[in-house]
């Protein structure tokens, strides 16, 4: 495998060095921040993304390899699959899935159904294309790690979010379901479940306008960053490999629950 373009990084160190991970949703927010946090810590990191330029500028600044992919085509995933697997012998020790969205805050009784469609393509159907296609590889290492990150969303049912509940509980079932069957392979299978996090996308994407954006966030003092998710998720996938976190869910202290925020 040739990693002559990749470039070094000055605050990398050798705790993971050799170990290969698939990072989706490399291209912003908690993927991005993963992806040069695992780096950090040694991984070799195939970035994972739909955005082209932005994956090629984290690959300058970091090292990463960056790889243009919808993970909801399936078709596309299971080839891009096979070269990665192909380019590391035949395994892979991590696959952590990051990819994930929500669209739109309507309440049920005038629910879009092209929007709960594409939720539960991107969180659902997206996450196990990739699980799919990397299951073989992650067996062969004899001590893989999936790591997929849902959301306190998987948690509880809240007013205007049930396409997004549905499909993060979803995602949480299948997470669950996928830890029992592939216990027998040495895979461990980790859940983090962020609360409200403040990134550049994922609220703009959702209401659709910086504005609506940024009420979301309103007078909560220190709700949590991209940077301290990745930081769990790369504590998560670094600790040795027979501690399997399960489940983590994380809040910023603001955020006493679901439905308790402390605003100033």
């Amino acid at each position: 495998m040739n990693h002559s373009h990749r470039l070094h990084n000055p605050f990398e160190s050798d705790a993971q060095r050799g170990k290969i991970a698939v990072v989706s949703g490399a291209s912003s927010g908690i993927g991005r921040a993963t992806a040069q946090q695992m780096r950090a810590t040694g991984w070799t990191v195939y970035a994972v993304a739909r955005r082209a330029a932005r994956l090629h500028q984290l690959a300058e600044e970091t090292g990463v390899i960056p790889v243009v992919l919808d993970i909801t085509d399936e078709s596309a995933v299971t080839q891009t699959a096979l070269r990665i697997i192909e380019e590391n012998s035949g395994s892979i020790d991590a696959l952590v899935n990051i990819s994930g969205g929500a669209v739109g805050a309507d309440s049920i009784a005038d629910a879009d159904g092209s929007r709960w469609r594409s939720m539960f393509e991107l969180n659902v159907l997206g996450t196990l294309n990739m699980i799919r296609a990397f299951l073989p590889a992650l067996r062969a290492s004899g001590e893989g790690t999936i790591l997929n990150l849902t959301s306190t969303a998987a948690e509880h049912g809240y007013e205007g979010g049930g396409g997004y509940n549905a499909s993060k509980f979803g995602e949480r079932g299948m997470t669950e379901a996928l830890r029992l069957e592939e216990a027998e392979h040495n895979i461990r299978v980790i859940e983090v479940a962020p609360g409200m996090v403040h990134t550049e996308e994922f609220s703009l994407n959702r209401l659709g306008s910086p504005k609506a954006a940024e009420k979301v966030y309103e007078g909560v003092e220190k709700p949590l960053t991209a940077e301290d998710v990745a930081q769990t998720v790369t504590f998560a996938v670094n600790v040795p490999h027979h501690i399997n976190l399960d489940r983590i869910v994380m809040r910023p202290v603001a955020q006493a629950s679901q439905f308790k925020v402390i605003r100033k």
